[in-house]
């Protein structure tokens, strides 16, 4: 990756990883966007950490809550960048986009309401169904906002690397 490559990416993480802190609707938030967009470009080895620093310096700010809940989210979240490394890191298309946000907000969705099942609900199986079931509107919500937040994210990037591909070549003229 070039370096003015790497700055706009690191410049775009933390526009998206401040922009938590916005007001914004209940689970409308950028961090799975900013997940498959770290697995997607940033340093492999560390790009899982890249939406949990966000979520923290968010938390930081905003308040802890439950650590079970806490940790189950941090987890679908670490696992966004992980699927954006595997399914966007080679080669990028609409199908390859939607596939990632559609398994980058399942997994999400599973792994934190199962959290939350285990703090706030009954553990049987009727409490387990009835949590999945209070969260299916949220896991709309996250759709939405990994699509809107990848289309910025992703778009800026390319975008950005287009521009420095023409600015480079008008200077070489």
């Amino acid at each position: 990756m070039k370096k003015q490559n790497l700055i706009a990416s690191y410049l775009l993480v933390l526009v998206v990883a401040f922009s938590r802190l916005a007001p914004h609707p209940f689970g409308f938030t950028p961090i799975g966007a900013l997940g498959l967009f770290a697995g997607s470009y940033m340093h492999k080895r560390w790009s899982w950490c890249i939406p949990l620093v966000a979520l923290l310096i968010g938390d930081a700010i905003i308040g802890f809550y439950n650590s079970v809940v806490m940790v189950s989210v941090y987890i679908g979240f670490a696992a966004s960048a992980c699927i954006g490394k595997i399914l966007l890191s080679r080669k990028r298309t609409f199908v390859r986009m939607g596939s990632a946000i559609f398994v980058s907000a399942l997994i999400f969705f599973i792994s934190s309401n199962l959290g939350a099942w285990w703090v706030y609900y009954a553990h049987t199986t009727e409490g387990l169904l009835l949590c999945y079931l209070n969260g299916v509107p949220y896991f709309g919500r996250s759709m939405l906002s990994d699509t809107f937040y990848c289309a910025i994210l992703f778009g800026a990037y390319e975008w950005f690397q287009h521009w420095s591909l023409h600015d480079s070549d008008a200077k070489t003229i």
